[in-house]
């Protein structure tokens, strides 16, 4: 009977959960029969499977294996630079390296193609200087161009996560290798590597993560991977249900690459559980002058260079040749919209994030925590699968009751968006919920109750009160996640709603860089809020 009461209860949450989650379950229901009830889905895929679809899978391979090698080097001799190491600057450094977080990948590619490609000012310039003819540098849109970009943008994954692991024993075991007499090169290669490692996988994890998941750069720069063809099949050959079906082929590999990550991030805590502070306080960084500390500014000013100082810099250049062929009678409207977006999402997230972790924290039952892991899917969904998985039950629903209008309500109006959104980063919104509630001790909750306190009113008046950073926090995050958001934006924004990220992709596919570069600054301004929070966090740990 308990057990009746206690899932009666956990109703309206799994409820909740279901609607976050059925993106998800409407893409791998898209293979069951009833799915695709005409029949054209099949030829479809075995076509593209002879012509065009080993060519996708391939390309995506190559991609990112690629950028997951560069970002784990860069980010690697990064993290060990500024934590093994003590030179000057190193703690301005520290942050720098993180303001690449703040550059969406596609802003990124914008900047470059503008400055680089055949008619920019560099090969221009070169051409007219020294008498010159022809392409003096490779083609930016191509695949290589694009690992550059996913490089330079992501690398801060594997910086953070591998950072972290070097700071908390790093330095404690290289001091004592040096006491045995280990050199320089040996206590660097067999001690902090290896010690690295479990962050390093899991921060390439995530880089993988948001390599596949991309749309922007891919499309931008002409380059088949796997998500591109998902929008082929959707958009030109007009099959979602084939489109469906070539989505999870890659929602099962990020949910590979999610178990990696959690699996690393697991070691990484094993790793460094049971280091005193007192022992790791007692061992320094290895001081560096001269050219030994030059080398590593040029270690770590490189990256901040490529990934944000060259992009911003590019984007900068048309705003300053000439101001009146930016579109300013028509920026505030699109600043609105993606405000307007960004602020209903992160308030219903936020709502919806407590409510889950307000529940947890009563009833921390297996039912609860499983609700809430389902409900966290959704954030490693790249948005092209989220758009496919729900329109997919929607135009179900409307052949079955075509009265209904379901496709309009959600294709013509925010609905659709909204819910698009809060799939994608009601996770964010989650986390960081539930770590608040990770510094609110149990014994408060008692104190409550033996004075009366029940239900709503120990949210409302001992949790509220002691979550309002947290909470504040999740509506930033969540919000600048819907600014930068792309690919379901693009899909799914009703008439005339265009944000500052679609019109962005639009005037650079139109090549029109110089009128795309204020949008694409405006969204690198909001990027760095969340960035120099992190970046505070870090210094106060």
């Amino acid at each position: 009977m308990r057990r009746i009461i206690s899932a009666c209860r956990s109703l309206p949450l799994i409820l909740l959960a279901l609607l976050l989650t059925l993106p998800v379950l409407a893409v791998f229901a898209a293979w069951l029969p009833w799915g695709d009830a005409d029949g054209l889905a099949g030829p479809i895929l075995r076509e593209m499977a002879s012509t065009v679809l080993p060519g996708y899978v391939w390309t995506t391979v190559w991609l990112g294996l690629m950028v997951a090698l560069g970002a784990a080097i860069v980010g690697t001799v990064a993290a060990a630079a500024v934590t093994l190491f003590d030179f000057p600057g190193r703690r301005l450094l520290e942050w720098l390296l993180l303001l690449p977080l703040a550059m969406p990948a596609y802003v990124t590619a914008y900047a470059y193609t503008d400055f680089l490609q055949f008619s920019g000012p560099l090969q221009v310039w070169l051409r007219e200087t020294y008498g010159l003819e022809g392409r003096l540098l490779p083609e930016v849109r191509s695949l290589g161009g694009a690992v550059w970009v996913f490089i330079f943008s992501l690398y801060p994954y594997v910086y953070l996560l591998a950072r972290t692991a070097l700071g908390e024993r790093a330095a404690h075991l290289m001091e004592a290798a040096r006491l045995l007499g280990a050199p320089l090169r040996r206590r660097i290669m067999t001690v902090a590597l290896p010690l690295a490692r479990p962050a390093v996988a899991a921060g390439v994890a995530l880089v993988l993560m948001e390599t596949l998941a991309d749309f922007g750069v891919a499309s931008y720069f002409g380059i088949q991977t796997f998500t591109t063809g998902i929008y082929k099949a959707w958009l030109s050959m007009d099959n979602r249900i084939a489109a469906a079906q070539l989505a999870t082929f890659l929602l099962v590999l990020v949910v590979l690459l999610l178990q990696i990550e959690v699996r690393a991030q697991r070691r990484m805590r094993f790793v460094t559980n049971g280091v005193g502070r007192a022992g790791s306080a007692e061992a320094q960084p290895l001081r560096l002058r001269g050219g030994q500390a030059a080398m590593a500014w040029l270690v770590c000013l490189l990256p901040v260079l490529m990934g944000f100082v060259a992009p911003v810099f590019f984007m900068l250049r048309p705003l300053a040749a000439d101001w009146s062929v930016l579109p300013w009678s028509r920026f505030l409207e699109w600043a609105g919209n993606s405000v307007r977006l960004g602020a209903i999402t992160s308030v219903l997230a936020v709502a919806i994030a407590l409510a889950l972790a307000f529940a947890v924290r009563r009833r921390p039952a297996p039912l609860t925590r499983g609700v809430v892991q389902l409900a966290s899917l959704g954030y490693a969904v790249p948005g092209a699968v989220i758009v496919v998985g729900l329109l997919l039950p929607v135009g179900w629903l409307q052949a079955a009751v075509p009265d209904w209008g379901l496709a309009s309500l959600i294709t013509a109006t925010a609905v659709g968006i909204v819910w698009a959104y809060l799939v994608r980063f009601c996770a964010v919104a989650l986390q960081s919920m539930l770590s608040g509630y990770a510094r609110i001790p149990v014994s408060f909750d008692d104190s409550a109750r033996m004075l009366g306190t029940r239900s709503w009113g120990l949210l409302a008046r001992v949790h509220w009160p002691l979550l309002k950073r947290s909470t504040a926090a999740a509506a930033l995050l969540v919000f600048v996640d819907v600014m930068k958001e792309l690919p379901a934006t693009m899909v799914l924004r009703p008439f005339n709603s265009d944000t500052l990220a679609v019109v962005a992709y639009q005037l650079a596919r139109d090549e029109r860089l110089g009128e795309a570069a204020l949008p694409s600054l405006a969204l690198v301004a909001v990027g760095l809020v969340p960035v120099i929070m992190l970046s505070r966090t870090l210094r106060s740990r």
